[in-house]
């Protein structure tokens, strides 16, 4: 045999084991697209679990960030398999889905609490009560509150600058509820953005900021943001004024800004081996994947509750469109389903 031939037969050999040995580590299990969009709440956490299931399965899974009021359009049109959403599904959304003929399957993946956070160079504002931000953010202190002073008598005469979340934001929606006493009630002259890196990088830079944002991404920006404790007036709740934690969010504590957060699956989605192994995976890794990201695990008998709904297939809201409900407890309305 010539020299080149067996030089050929040499990297053919080596070829072939390379691949055999790539072929050895290879995702196994079903091959697909899943496709999620909506809340940026939600994000970290459903990429995260996206991260290690496709590193174990053969499927991928792509997620966009349009906010729960847009994860929601998209979800009830049919365009997306899972909805990523910081809200239940409201009234009007749940009509959109039964006319569209989208049935699904709604599973709480994690607690959050709403962060109210400040620039770091702000040394006045030690707490603010639920009042204080209201008279912030209700609709008709647009144009009117404008200054910190009239927030309360003795802080100093400039000017506040709000940031928030922008309206197709679940967030807005629980935040709005929780301190305005109505979805959607807000005043408008605020900066706002569904990516909440923007307004991270908004507070960080403007000394006279102040807005809100899940807890996860003030977890990630503890260093350029301050902290803003909140006292909900409700001594049943905590002494005094709470700051979101871990503890505060998980027991209940952090009022009223304590919230769930879920995944929306859609029942034709639910069919496909690839979405079946894919939510199994995320309810089973959740608790471990949700503390690296800076958002709070559900109760070991909540993920139960909520691998049982979706191993069942039991379609549409506890929530039955109702929208936000301040200070729910999870595991109630999911155990008093499942009897």
């Amino acid at each position: 045999m010539r020299i080149a031939e067996q030089l050929c037969l040499i990297v053919l050999a080596g070829v072939t084991a390379i691949a055999c040995q790539r072929g050895a580590e290879m995702p196994a299990g079903p091959a697909g697209v899943i496709a999620i969009d909506g809340s940026s709440t939600v994000f970290p956490i459903s990429e995260a679990v996206a991260e290690e299931f496709q590193k174990k399965h053969a499927a991928r899974v792509t997620i966009g960030v349009s906010g729960t009021g847009g994860g929601m359009q998209k979800f009830c049109k049919g365009e997306i398999d899972i909805a990523n959403a910081s809200r239940p599904m409201q009234k009007a959304e749940l009509e959109a889905c039964q006319k569209a003929g989208v049935e699904f399957i709604e599973l709480p993946v994690a607690y959050d609490g709403i962060a109210v956070v400040v620039h770091p160079e702000n040394t006045f504002v030690d707490q603010l009560t639920t009042a204080e931000l209201k008279t912030l953010w209700a609709p008709e202190a647009q144009g009117q509150v404008t200054r910190w002073s009239q927030v309360r008598a003795g802080f100093p005469d400039r000017e506040v600058h709000l940031f928030g979340p922008g309206t197709d934001s679940g967030t807005f929606d629980y935040f709005t509820q929780a301190i305005c006493g109505k979805e959607r009630a807000s005043r408008g002259d605020f900066t706002s953005s569904e990516d909440d890196n923007v307004l991270v990088q908004g507070i960080s830079s403007d000394p006279a900021a102040l807005g809100y944002f899940g807890f996860a991404y003030y977890q990630a920006n503890r260093a350029r943001l301050k902290l803003v404790p909140i006292d909900d007036g409700k001594p049943e709740n905590g002494a005094g004024p709470m700051v979101p934690s871990e503890q505060t969010i998980a027991d209940g504590r952090y009022q009223p800004l304590s919230r769930p957060l879920f995944v929306y699956v859609s029942r034709k989605a639910a069919a496909r081996p690839e979405v079946q192994a894919f939510i199994a995976y995320y309810l089973e890794q959740a608790a471990a994947l949700i503390l690296e990201v800076g958002s709070v695990p559900l109760p070991p008998r909540a993920y139960a509750l909520a691998r049982e709904r979706f191993e069942r297939r039991v379609l549409g809201s506890v929530f039955r469109g109702e929208g936000v409900k301040v200070g729910v407890t999870l595991e109630a309305l999911l155990a008093a389903e499942s009897e």
